[in-house]
């Protein structure tokens, strides 16, 4: 007898083939038949009309800290996700010294926007070396599975201490201890390493991340530590010194960008394996984009196999009255009253005065003050009307939350409309003063900072469809009070493939008729999205045992009612330790989440299974 028959459904394998009516049926936590099953089961599940796809793996999380708390890796589980991939950026929660904890914490809350007070409340430690940490982590119950990468600033933390909290140089010995210490990581089963080497990311002190400084020598000696062992990868964001120098100097801004991707090739090689890029089209440095596609190509053609991380919507916060920040903290007449309980707040702020009064007011500077993001406060004040050409109402449809939205309903053009500044429709927004808004200030105001400098997501379509291409970049688990992006896999399937309205070429006609489950000119087959989410991500990753739909493989899988797939509109939630908030999206239309033959989250509740386990590389 089989354990689970998932019976009349449309099965997408997740290789790029065409979809096709088939039963699956799973014993033992293995997929065992695929095709017309007439064995019994102990539990079946009815997927006419729905689609079966592999479980999907996310390789850009963030739940280092939040695994240790969280049984289930919310919000990903809810998005059909059943592998993740923590450690990346360089930040992590291991190896570390007893009583050098709040260093990590003091890291991670800077770099990745979780709370402090969460994580120091919230993370179980009780580890010093990576392995101690994979394998406590792997001891507690979880709903899905999980693999991790060796972070690089732990790492220079554990073998310099101060010194590299002060960002000096490694020395011979210390780029050989950390290589050792990262080989043997790796052998315990550690999927590979991850580097930050962005000059943005601080401490939440203000602090250089301690590896962003790393020199050449420290950079090879560590991707070295792959040599000799089964198939590892190598993770790195990079900003390419972008924004660095002169503003506007394509020249040299392209001479420091070929320089540091050189560096980047030459960890490439040194490990022997693949190097997996962050990908974005950034504001600051729009050219970059087109430079590192080139080179990966450039890469890809000598042999190195150098892939981009890419997400397939815009990459930006929200904002609003409850979340991390907001371009009003800035003015006293709100900062006098942003302790009062939020839907209050919003009743304060339509009063005419303090609005008149807020208008009038020389923000401040908030370099040094309380908020989460002081620095890009202060940017986008400062260059607000420019700014709000990019900030939205985050507004839903019956499909979900709008993630393309047209350029005309910025708060840019509704402030022309109205006749007033952007940052008056901005405040009447939140306040719930505009005859568009809600009042009881949970209003949301969506900013694509990178990825939409066309206004539009025909950009992101040329990257995802890139043969160097990843899908990533969610970072779930990380910017928790600005940003919900471990809904992309619901994104990807439910925008990409069903939803976008694709303006057609001059003279081709219109794009009726094509079919529900396929391709038009800039959107996605559901096929192409599903390879994307599972096989593609999972041959990166070195996952041999799931990515496909076949006889053998692990039974990590999707059954979804492709017609009403939408994910939620986010919602602020306390439920971090030390009452922390951060946002959770839900999704509709995920009839059933499987890991290992369980079935782990139906119709948007999650399961009391708990078959996720550390999914080490072999």
């Amino acid at each position: 007898m089989l354990d689970l028959l998932i019976r009349g459904g449309t099965v997408i394998d997740g290789s790029g083939a065409p979809g096709a009516s088939a039963d699956v049926g799973v014993r033992d936590g293995r997929i065992v038949a695929v095709g017309r099953i007439t064995e019994a089961a102990q539990q079946t599940i009815d997927a006419d009309g729905a689609l079966v796809t592999p479980g999907f793996i996310d390789i850009h999380t963030h739940y280092d800290g939040q695994a240790s708390w969280d049984e289930t890796f919310s919000p990903s589980i809810y998005h059909g996700v059943t592998t993740v991939v923590m450690g990346n950026c360089g930040v992590g929660f291991a190896p570390v010294k007893r009583g050098e904890e709040q260093r990590l914490i003091n890291l991670m809350e800077g770099v990745e926007e979780i709370p402090g007070a969460a994580l120091a409340e919230g993370v179980r430690w009780g580890w010093d070396s990576f392995t101690d940490y994979a394998r406590a982590l792997d001891a507690m119950p979880h709903s899905i599975d999980f693999m991790t990468l060796v972070p690089h600033d732990p790492l220079r933390l554990y073998v310099m201490g101060d010194r590299a909290a002060r960002c000096e140089a490694a020395t011979t010995h210390d780029c050989v201890a950390m290589r050792d210490l990262l080989h043997a990581a790796l052998a315990a089963g550690a999927a590979g390493f991850s580097t930050g080497r962005s000059d943005n990311h601080r401490t939440s002190k203000g602090e250089e991340t301690p590896a962003h400084v790393a020199g050449r020598a420290e950079l090879l000696a560590l991707a070295g530590a792959l040599q000799g062992l089964p198939y590892r990868v190598l993770h790195a964001v990079n900003d390419f010194d972008c924004g660095q120098g002169t503003p506007g100097d394509a020249a040299a801004e392209r001479a420091r960008f070929g320089a540091e991707y050189a560096l980047m090739e030459d960890m490439a090689r040194a490990a022997q394996r693949p190097l997996a890029l962050t990908w974005l089209e950034r504001i600051n440095a729009p050219l970059q984009r087109q430079w590192l596609m080139e080179s990966a190509e450039r890469s890809a053609a000598q042999g190195l196999d150098v892939r981009l991380q890419t997400a397939c919507r815009a990459i930006g916060v929200m904002n609003g009255l409850d979340t991390s920040f907001n371009v009003l903290m800035a003015f006293p007449a709100y900062r006098e009253i942003m302790q009062v309980p939020v839907t209050e707040r919003a009743a304060l702020m339509r009063d005419p005065a303090r609005r008149a009064r807020l208008l009038a007011e020389t923000p401040l500077r908030l370099a040094n003050g309380d908020t989460a993001m002081p620095p890009l406060v202060d940017q986008l004040v400062a260059r607000l009307n420019e700014a709000s050409m990019l900030m939205f109402p985050f507004s839903a449809t019956s499909s979900g939350p709008q993630y393309e939205p047209a350029m005309h309903t910025s708060f840019f053009a509704r402030a022309q409309q109205r006749g007033i500044t952007p940052l008056a429709a901005i405040y009447d927004y939140l306040a719930g003063g505009d005859e568009h808004a809600g009042h009881d200030g949970s209003n949301l105001i969506y900013f694509p900072i990178f990825n939409y400098l066309g206004g539009s997501l025909d950009t992101v379509y040329k990257m995802l469809t890139h043969p160097q291409a990843l899908l990533a970049l969610g970072d779930a688990g990380a910017h928790v009070g600005t940003v919900c992006d471990a809904s992309l896999p619901t994104t990807l399937l439910a925008h990409w493939t069903r939803d976008r309205v694709v303006k057609p070429p001059a003279g081709t006609g219109n794009t009726a008729g094509v079919a529900a489950i396929g391709a038009a000119p800039g959107k996605l087959s559901v096929e192409q999205a599903v390879a994307m989410l599972t096989s593609r991500n999972a041959r990166h990753m070195g996952l041999q045992d799931r990515g496909v739909i076949a006889p053998g493989m692990k039974a990590d899988l999707n059954v979804i009612d492709y017609a009403n797939l939408a994910a939620a509109t986010p919602a602020l939630v306390r439920d971090l330790p030390a009452g922390g908030k951060r946002f959770v999206q839900k999704a509709q239309g995920y009839r059933a989440t499987i890991c290992g033959g369980q079935v782990v989250c139906a119709n948007g509740s999650i399961s009391a299974a708990r078959p996720g386990r550390w999914a080490r590389a072999q």
